[in-house]
């Protein structure tokens, strides 16, 4: 049953996306973890103390969010089968980011074919951390392909990922993971101790199923441009050397297919983080690297479809 409930969720997403008439799941994690932050800072302020409040705050927020969408699950199925598979389906659908990140991506190609850098900049500011006011051309495509790569895993393989193992809760629970990552997961001075443990349950959380966008990566290479050679070189060149334990499998994977280069120096902030390079330059970025990488992206959420329902009926 699982299985045709993902299914349908997928389509579900790929048909609305996020409909702003719906309250997002994400949307009320988020403002618990605000409230959380807020409280933490007004009675711990040591670097030991923080760092335990929030791995506190990462159990309360992952734990809490697991919970909760259990408990909406086992209330809409004793009230009728049909409701809670209809309430399945949607929270299972915002778990996802198909729609969503094909839409942001494409909000930054657009104006950017028309040569309208100041709108691209700021659609592009829309899905990245780094600082886009003084980005070219070249550094707007190499910002959203990054991006897309990177939320392939965090906004669809990881999500159907625990779908398969434990149904929507856990998939939500994982989004909560990854919105404590995104909030308070960074190693600026402000965020080291507290966001220390979102961090590392992040990375832990993305680990399997990064690998596993590597290996959808590698079986479509032969229908890329750079071909299974040049995937296969980049990933196991080029993914470990970035700063995230995870994120550069999605990365490499595509500079590979593509036969780009991606990485190098991005501000956060102002600050600048220098980003090792993945790929080889066999040519320069273009817009349409853009819907290239868009194309990957649904195809490598297709392959984890496949093999979610595969397993799901190979082990029942």
């Amino acid at each position: 049953m699982m299985e045709w409930i993902i299914i349908y969720a997928t389509l579900l997403d790929i048909i609305m996306g996020d409909p702003r008439s719906i309250p997002h799941p994400v949307g009320s994690i988020a403002k618990a973890i605000q409230a959380g932050e807020s409280m933490i800072r007004r009675y711990f302020t040591s670097d030991r103390a923080l760092k335990w409040a929030g791995v506190g705050l990462a159990i309360i927020i992952v734990g809490g969010s697991f919970g909760f969408f259990w408990g909406v699950l086992w209330l809409a199925y004793n009230i009728n089968h049909t409701l809670g598979l209809g309430v399945s389906i949607i929270l299972m659908s915002q778990a996802l980011a198909i729609n969503s990140l094909y839409k942001h991506a494409q909000a930054v190609a657009r104006p950017l074919i028309r040569g309208d850098l100041t709108a691209a900049r700021q659609a592009l500011s829309m899905i990245v951390g780094r600082d886009t006011d003084q980005l070219d051309e070249n550094e707007i495509i190499r910002g959203t392909v990054e991006s897309v790569a990177e939320n392939t895993v965090d906004g669809i393989v990881s999500p159907l990922f625990y779908g398969f193992i434990g149904g929507p809760a856990l998939a939500l629970a994982y989004k909560a993971v990854n919105t404590l990552d995104s909030m308070i997961g960074y190693k600026d001075e402000r965020y080291i101790n507290l966001g220390w443990a979102a961090a590392r349950l992040d990375d832990l959380a993305n680990y399997i199923p990064a690998r596993l966008t590597a290996l959808f990566f590698l079986t479509i290479a032969p229908f890329t441009s750079g071909g299974w050679r040049g995937v296969w070189r980049s990933l196991s060149r080029d993914a470990r050397q970035h700063p995230s334990p995870n994120s550069g499998f999605s990365e490499a994977a595509v500079a590979g297919s593509l036969g780009i280069q991606l990485g190098g120096n991005n501000y956060y902030r102002g600050v600048v983080s220098e980003r090792a390079l993945m790929g080889e330059k066999k040519r320069p970025l273009e817009p349409r690297d853009i819907k290239r990488t868009l194309v990957l992206m649904i195809l490598v959420s297709g392959e984890m479809l496949l093999l979610g329902i595969g397993l799901s009926i190979c082990l029942r």
